[in-house]
């Protein structure tokens, strides 16, 4: 099998283990400069990701990462972080790994080469063409990765490929192939490095992207928060005296007059309106506050 770029050795980094433990570091914070340059040279296709996956959103359908190992773990990641962010429903933007959450905090040997597996898991899911399915693999060959991209297409979902290898299998078998080239790791291999750093910023772009088309932000304020713990009350406050002008004693009531909702006490305030008018306004322009305000 002829090697990947995720496999090959770093003549960079050949001698990384006679250094001084700050050059050694020096070495491995050079390398990872290299990381931005290499997502920011797949913009166009990450874009078109976005723009691709928002419209079937907007149509009821769900955001699905897939993967193993290292992949997995970021997929699910960025799953988890989506509801106390943007207050989406928690089986909105979903997670799969290969073995399951047992995975998440251990290895499962073989579990990545289980290609039927990650198949049922997609048709388990009852994966539609409204859905879209991101397939995150480093060498762009595993199996898991690979099946439950198959059995998303078969099923014509929008299927996305995020890998650090072109070609590659689940390159060319993708809608859209985005290649994240960071090249050899420092240690030869272990792509929980650049080639993880990579996948986990382009996740970070294709979910936040996501969520600011739907209208989960106000300018740059998190406005579907859920406000479910201390820190997270606080934001709430903090971003409706941002967004308003109000003091944040003054916010918080505001708050708590609208039962807690950011949106509602944003859009009442600029907009000059009850809470209840201000809930109307944004049910009936799908939850955008700009639009609600007018």
């Amino acid at each position: 099998m002829e090697l990947t770029l995720t496999e090959e050795r770093n003549p960079l980094t050949t001698n990384i283990d006679t250094l001084t433990t700050l050059d050694m570091l020096a070495l491995i914070n050079a390398e990872d400069q290299k990381v931005a340059l290499a997502v920011h040279d797949e913009l166009p296709k990450i874009a078109a990701a976005v723009d691709a996956i928002t419209t079937r959103m907007q149509h009821s359908g769900r955001l699905i990462y897939i993967g193993a190992g290292t992949s997995g773990r970021l997929g699910v990641l960025d799953a988890s972080e989506c509801p106390p962010t943007f207050g989406t429903l928690p089986k909105l933007v979903v997670g799969l790994i290969a073995g399951g959450p047992a995975a998440l905090t251990e290895s499962i040997e073989g579990a990545e080469d289980d290609h039927d597996r990650a198949a049922h898991e997609i048709a388990e899911s009852d994966v539609s063409k409204n859905d879209s399915v991101v397939s995150v693999a480093a060498s762009g060959r595993t199996p898991y990765a690979i099946g439950g991209l198959e059995e998303a297409k078969r099923r014509g979902a929008l299927t996305v490929s995020i890998a650090c290898n072109r070609p590659s299998p689940l390159g060319k078998l993708a809608d859209i192939d985005i290649a994240l080239l960071v090249g050899p790791e420092v240690v030869t291999g272990s792509t929980r490095l650049k080639a993880g750093t990579a996948q986990k910023m382009v996740l970070n772009m294709i979910s936040t992207a996501v969520m600011i088309r739907l209208g989960k932000t106000y300018s740059n304020l998190m406005v579907d928060v859920q406000p479910t713990n201390i820190k997270l009350r606080q934001r709430a406050r903090r971003i409706v005296a941002e967004a308003t002008g109000l003091g944040l004693n003054q916010a918080g009531e505001l708050l708590q007059a609208c039962d807690g909702e950011v949106k509602t006490a944003i859009v009442a305030v600029l907009a000059g309106v009850s809470p209840q008018v201000a809930r109307q306004r944004l049910r009936e322009t799908g939850g955008f506050v700009r639009k609600a305000i007018g």
